[in-house]
Order: structure tokens, then sequence, then C-alpha cells
């Protein structure tokens, strides 16, 4: 009884380390599985990693490829508006260019013209009605003055011309009164009123109203007026000094010259 007792222990404890040893060898294989599980799973997640970084590497990609060709679209859209632009200027400086040629051209010409233009004005004067003869003369004296200068530019010359026909071309619409030295037909000078009334009559009264002359296209000298126009003149007289109404004056008028 006592050998049956001492002999099952024994037989329990071997079974038991038996069961524990089994049981360890049995986890070997368990572990190796799931490591191999987490292995696969960590790689995995490197991959998707790398798939990520590579997908976000090629969005960056193609959003700097978009970027390049709108800035290449727009480089080009610029470059053709350039190119309008400096098509258009170039146009401009031969337009400007054909301009400044025709300006010397001009110039060339235009000073022919002047010099022929002011001996035409002095003639006119000369050959014309002489009435403010100084202020006239003085005139085209000072334009042939202002031809001889280079600080003065052609068109201000030009100006200038036209500007003295004008004021010639005013005097046969106007009426005026001055007073001035007056000679005669060759006598001595004395201060008397004229009355100009375009250039129809230039007539001459001397202070004291005795005396009163017109001047004669024809023979180019003062007649004596008789006492008959004194009223007429008086009227005259006070219609250019702005005194009185323009009214109908009744004054002698030369026949004009025949042309041969």
């Amino acid at each position: 009884m006592q050998a049956t007792s001492i002999t099952h222990p024994a037989v329990v404890l071997i079974a038991s380390l038996a069961l524990l040893l089994g049981g360890v060898a049995d986890a070997r294989p368990l572990d190796e599985a799931i490591n191999q599980v987490v292995d696969a799973n960590l790689a995995a997640a490197k991959s998707q990693r790398k798939v990520n970084d590579l997908d976000d590497a090629a969005n960056e990609l193609l959003n700097d490829y978009r970027a390049t060709i709108q800035e290449f679209d727009s480089l080009t859209l610029y470059n053709q508006q350039l190119q309008t632009l400096v098509a258009s200027q170039q146009a401009e400086i031969d337009s400007l260019r054909e301009q400044i040629d025709n300006v010397s051209t001009i110039g060339r010409e235009i000073t022919p013209l002047m010099t022929r233009m002011l001996d035409a004005l002095e003639q006119f004067v000369g050959l014309d009605v002489p009435f403010l003869l100084e202020e006239r003369t003085g005139r085209v004296a000072k334009l042939r003055a202002i031809m001889e200068r280079a600080d003065v530019t052609n068109a201000e010359k030009y100006r200038r011309i036209l500007e003295a026909y004008q004021i010639e071309n005013d005097y046969g619409r106007t009426i005026e009164t001055y007073k001035s030295e007056h000679t005669g037909n060759g006598g001595s000078a004395r201060t008397v009123n004229f009355l100009r009334i375009g250039r129809v009559a230039l007539i001459y009264q001397t202070l004291d109203e005795a005396e009163a002359g017109v001047w004669d296209r024809t023979t180019r000298e003062w007649i004596v007026l008789p006492n008959t126009y004194r009223s007429s003149l008086r009227k005259g007289f006070r219609i250019a000094s702005k005194q009185a109404a323009p009214d109908l004056l009744r004054i002698p008028v030369s026949a004009p010259r025949s042309v041969p």
C-alpha cells in the first residue's frame, strides 16, 4: 500500500512536466507565425507610406507641371502682345522718320517762300494807299530781321508773316482816324488828322479844319478838297472815333487804275 502511494505522485509530476514541456514546444511555431504577421504588417505599412509619399510627390510634380504650363501660356500671350507693341512702335518710328524727312524738305522750301511773301508784302505796302506808312513799313522791317534769327523757328516766322498779311487784309474792312505828320505833295510837314475808310479813301484835314485833301490813286498825289465836303468829313471823323453811329458819307473816291 505504501509503495503504491509513493509511486502515484511521481507519475503525476512527470506527466505535468511532460504537458508543460509539450506546451512550450507547441508555442514556438505560433510565436513565429505572429512575428511573421507583424513583420508583414510593418512591411505593408512601410510600403503604404512609400506609396503615399510617391503619390504626394506625383501630385506635387503634377501641380508644378500645371503651373509651368500656365506660366508658359501667359508668357506666350505676353510675348505676342509685346511683338504687337514693338511692331506698332516701329511703325510709329517709321512714320516719325518720314515726317522728319518731310519737315527737312519743307524747311528747305519754306524759307524761299517766306522771303517771297515778305517781298510781295513790302511791294504791296509801297503801292497801296499811304496810310500808317511808318507802322506798316516798320512791321515789314521787323519781319526781315526775324528771318535772319536762328533762334526763331520757321513755324514762328511763318506765323508772323501770316499775321502781317491778316493785318493788311483787315485794313480794307475798317474805318479809323489818327493823327500824324503830313507833307502834302512835297511841302513842309505839319500835323493833321487822317480819316481812312477801308482802302476806298484816305483823307486828311488840318487841325483847324481849314483844309482837307484826298489821296488820288491814279496820280498818286494829294488833291485839296472844296469846302463842300467839310460837313461830311466832320461826320466821318465822328463815326471813325465811335462818337456817332455808322451812316452814309459823301466822300470823293478816285477811279481805280486800269491794269495794262
